[in-house]
């Protein structure tokens, strides 16, 4: 931005000192994180030191478009001073700086989608709330584990001395903001120590903890030496204590697993090691590494994530292009971190131009590949490890079955699923172990989906094929109606939802196993037609047909809905979302061999007789995930079933 456009306030217009209430949730997020931390506080200048190299990796790319930007700074670096006497550590980059603006957006607020959810799940565990931290991620606001007071001193490349900004805030309720003369660019961060984080003023402390957690940043750290006190005069003496190189372009041989652990927390900003990783090097007609990570933990936003830019960093011959870049993995996978950096790529690439590029193209399909192998890896050899990452991550990866057809196949050995074959809490199978458990003359993997793991599991549709041994996919995650929608087949055995279209078991399995005349259905006796008619008249508005059911066993009724016809749990929730849904009347079926069913069949009072109908509807519209659409009415009925004498034979 030029000076002659820009619209921030100068140092006349803003000289005086502004108060701000911290946002609710921010003043939150502090005491938790200040209180929560604190056994691993020494973070705060790994998240301060990242956050600087972020600023100057940008003010490079920056650069690339405007090099005036990059002159008016000397070589690029950050620096580390202590001051014994003042209580005070400052971090200073010369970086891209801020505009205050960025300040407010950036400091003022904790702009996270998942911040709610983070706070009320921080209330609910609090044996769990560093992990949960490390989850939301820290970043800035860590500095307040040992500080007092906090004061930032900024101004945006490009942009005139009087527009530099302080900010300043003790961690509490407020924070001050105002203009401020500043001739260098960039950002200096001062932090006045508590009494008991004086530790951290400690040359030796400082060197150990960048050695341990920043030693892979890409640009000089600079520690301010001890100077004699009694030569004031004396030029600073700044020494680089960091290796100042970029850990992924190093051989694998030369890197330890702490050393990709540490990149890992200062690229993501969590506390905990990353599940595993991914290093490769390509060379040849298109030169490329690839560093790839896989969390433990998934943020608590990832599910609100899919418009929000998420994936790896891009570099060009370690220059920094572009954080989160979207063209180098799809939405299911923007769980993984890490880099790219190639050889071959501009440095004045643009994200138009990364849509058209060839080469992003083909780095685009390995970065894909490396990750399902990771993934595949994990899956093969650490079978207890897997289900902790499919608890984390796999309603996001299942969203690779509709969005990746040319991985599909990568793809849907990956997945897991509950099942009636071990209804034990937490098990799982995949889709090669439900084909190798198929009856004899089963051409169909059977499956449900459902609101919810306790509903699919107890739905009234699965109980034949529980008596029968037949097993049954229980699908309770969000995505899972959507992605049944475009998988149709695995290994050559189709799909088929035990909640829609016609259901024939009778070809299944010997005579022995299902104790009864192979082709048998499982209710021989069929509902009277004048009663099926009648009932159909009864729900005219609410159902198509109505009719005997071969698949129920113990539940009176189900609602059966046509094959390309969405769930009835999925219906409500979108409905509730503001969304239009078709409308669909289901099949009613009911068992034959049910009391309710015999009761409604003696029936002969039509007033009663409608009730009863009504009810049977009702609750199975309930055991589908549906909703009422009259909650008091039902109660109504149920109360008059209860207190109704017995009904006379008809």
């Amino acid at each position: 931005m030029s000076a002659e456009n820009s619209t921030q306030p100068t140092v006349d217009e803003t000289s005086a000192a502004q108060s701000h209430a911290f946002q609710a949730e921010t003043r939150q997020v502090l005491h938790l994180m200040i209180h929560s931390l604190y056994s691993n506080k020494e973070i705060f200048l790994r998240e301060l030191i990242s956050n600087a190299s972020d600023a100057l990796d940008r003010l490079r790319f920056a650069g690339l478009q405007d090099a005036s930007l990059l002159e008016a700074a000397d070589e690029l670096h950050i620096r580390i001073a202590a001051d014994q006497e003042a209580g005070t550590l400052t971090i200073s980059d010369n970086g891209i700086g801020m505009n205050h603006q960025d300040v407010m957006e950036n400091i003022g607020t904790i702009a996270k989608s998942g911040t709610r959810q983070f706070l009320d799940q921080l209330s609910q565990d609090d044996k769990n709330h560093s992990q949960l931290i490390g989850q939301f991620g820290v970043g800035f606001y860590s500095a307040f584990i040992v500080a007092d007071e906090v004061t930032v001193l900024t101004r945006k490349a490009g942009e005139p001395a009087g527009q530099g900004v302080r900010w300043s805030s003790d961690g509490g309720g407020e924070f001050t903001i105002q203009a401020e003369e500043r001739q260098q660019q960039g950002t200096t961060i001062i932090l006045r120590l508590k009494e008991a984080e004086k530790e951290f003023l400690q040359t030796w402390t400082l060197r150990s903890l960048i050695n341990r957690y920043s030693d892979h940043i890409g640009f000089p750290i600079q520690l301010l030496q001890d100077q004699d006190k009694e030569d004031d005069d004396s030029k600073p003496e700044w020494e680089q204590v960091n290796k100042a190189q970029a850990l992924w372009s190093l051989p694998k041989n030369e890197i330890s697993d702490e050393d990709y652990q540490a990149f890992y927390k200062s690229l993501s900003h969590d506390l905990n090691d990353p599940l595993t990783w991914a290093h490769n090097k390509v060379e040849g007609a298109q030169s490329y590494t690839t560093l790839l990570y896989l969390p433990k933990n998934a943020p608590l936003d990832l599910m609100l994530q899919r418009d929000e830019r998420q994936g790896v960093r891009l570099y060009a011959n370690r220059v920094f292009i572009m954080d989160a870049a979207q063209q180098l993995l799809p939405h299911y996978l923007r769980f993984v971190r890490g880099v790219v950096d190639s050889q071959d790529l501009p440095l004045n690439v643009s994200r138009e131009l990364l849509q058209e590029n060839e080469l992003v193209g083909k780095i685009r399909a390995a970065v894909i590949r490396r990750s399902l192998d990771m993934i595949a890896r994990i899956s093969r050899d650490e079978a207890e490890t897997y289900t902790e990452f499919w608890k984390q991550f796999g309603a996001v990866l299942k969203e690779g079955v509709v969005e990746d057809m040319a991985n599909r196949d990568r793809i849907l050995p990956l997945l897991r699923f509950a099942s009636t074959h071990d209804e034990t809490a937490g098990s799982q199978t995949d889709l090669a172990g439900y084909l190798a458990r198929m009856k004899p003359g089963q051409d169909a993997i059977f499956y449900i989906t459902a609101e919810h793991h306790t509903a699919a599991r107890n739905s009234p549709h699965v109980e034949v094929f529980r008596r029968k041994g037949i097993e049954v996919l229980l699908m309770s995650d969000r995505v899972d109606e959507w992605m049944m929608s475009y998988l149709h087949e695995f290994e050559g055995k189709s799909f088929k939802s035990v909640t829609k279209g016609d259901i024939d078991l009778g070809a299944i399995g010997s005579a022995e196993e299902s104790g009864e005349e192979t082709g048998a259905t499982e209710n021989a006796v069929e509902l009277d037609a004048d009663l099926l008619a009648r009932i159909s008249e009864s729900l005219k508005d609410h159902v198509s047909a109505v009719k005997s059911s071969n698949r129920l066993t113990d539940s009176a009724s189900c609602l059966v809905l046509s094959e390309d016809e969405m769930a009835l749990h999925m219906q409500k929730m979108l409905r509730q979302a503001g969304q239009q849904v078709p409308e669909s009347k289901p099949t009613l079926e009911l068992n034959p061999q049910h009391a309710m069913v015999a009761r409604l069949a003696d029936e002969a009072d039509d007033e009663r007789f409608a009730m009863l109908a009504q009810l049977l509807f009702e609750q199975a519209l309930l055991s589908e995930g549906g909703s009422l659409p009259d909650p008091a009415g039902f109660v109504r009925r149920i109360n008059s079933l209860m207190t109704a004498a017995p009904a006379e034979p008809a």
